[in-house]
């Protein structure tokens, strides 16, 4: 009698995961009148994955050309370009290529202008001085749709325009282009302290306290201490206990 034949099973193959595509790296064009900077956030940029430079620029009438052609995902526009102005570049930008996701550096910004700034269609804004902090994290969250604004991740437009409007329409103290250091030796005159007291205070030598003070009469037109104290006051320079 004839055995019966096993039917043999054959194994099938192992199947092997096909490997994840890499992310593809964001593409940045820089866009700054200042050689160093611009070399600063390439060598930034460069220094971590995810990011490629496509091209750098020094002026706004190059950004909006370059910007057109290049069709970055970031552009990293400096607000006081020659030329052009950033905000006025950015206008053009937006109308012509509405994809492209720009972040604003500058050293200094108005309330005001972030304001405007946001309206036209920035993401972010950056402050030059905070650039090494913020600069790579900055772009991850605008590509990633969020905006950066004040140093910070913000998911919430609307919210932080009602802020920032809220903020605009309360006027800044006037400081007669004193300097920090010259409103706290305005602080310290106001509170009866002698040369010697700011001297030792702030870790400055006693004549630097009386070049503080001899700007300080310039700037507010004022000639003792007696005087800078009651326009200090006036002016309400400095916080007084009601």
């Amino acid at each position: 009698m004839t055995t019966p034949t096993r039917p043999v099973r054959i194994p099938s193959p192992t199947r092997v995961a096909a490997p994840r595509p890499a992310a593809a790296p964001i593409r940045i064009l820089l866009a700054d009148d200042h050689p160093v900077i611009r070399i600063g956030v390439r060598n930034m940029l460069q220094a971590e994955e995810g990011f490629e430079v496509v091209g750098e620029c020094a002026d706004g009438d190059e950004a909006i050309t370059q910007t057109l052609e290049l069709l970055p995902d970031i552009l990293l526009l400096d607000l006081y370009m020659p030329r052009l102005p950033g905000l006025e570049a950015m206008r053009a930008i937006m109308s012509g290529s509405p994809t492209v996701k720009i972040i604003l550096l500058t050293s200094t910004i108005s309330t005001q202008q972030i304001i405007e700034a946001l309206q036209i269609g920035a993401r972010g804004i950056i402050l030059k001085d905070a650039l090494g902090d913020h600069v790579t994290t900055a772009i991850r969250t605008v590509s990633g749709g969020d905006y950066w604004i004040g140093g910070r991740r913000v998911v919430n437009l609307v919210g932080a325009l009602h802020e920032l409007m809220q903020k605009a329409a309360t006027p800044d103290r006037k400081t007669f282009g004193l300097t920090p250091r010259e409103m706290e030796v305005v602080g310290c005159i106001v509170e009866g302290c002698s040369n010697r007291d700011i001297a030792k205070q702030f870790s400055l030598s006693e004549e630097t306290v009386k070049r503080h003070l001899s700007n300080i009469f310039d700037k507010t037109g004022v000639s003792t201490r007696l005087e800078l104290a009651m326009f200090a006051i006036a002016h309400h320079l400095v916080a007084t206990e009601h």
